[in-house]
């Protein structure tokens, strides 16, 4: 759960739980994560941050995004 009164950025403490996730196989390659739309009214952030929060995992090289289909978890 995002933190309000944390002193990392939403985003961070978004792309940290969705990181942990995919870590512990809570989230398998393959998954789709949630859309941005539902991930934002879950965590009650703007979609904006939790689009940033998904570029920092494709950064990492954990989730991929496909037009249309939408964000996948990454094989190993």
């Amino acid at each position: 759960m995002v933190n309000r009164d944390s002193a990392k950025p939403p985003w961070q403490q978004l792309a940290d739980l969705l990181r942990q996730q995919i870590t512990s196989g809570e989230l398998g390659p393959g998954d789709r994560l949630p859309s941005i739309m539902k991930l934002s009214e879950e965590h009650k952030l703007a979609p904006v941050t939790v689009r940033k929060a998904i570029v920092q995992l494709q950064r990492e090289g954990l989730v991929e995004s496909q037009t249309g289909w939408g964000t996948f978890v990454r094989g190993r």
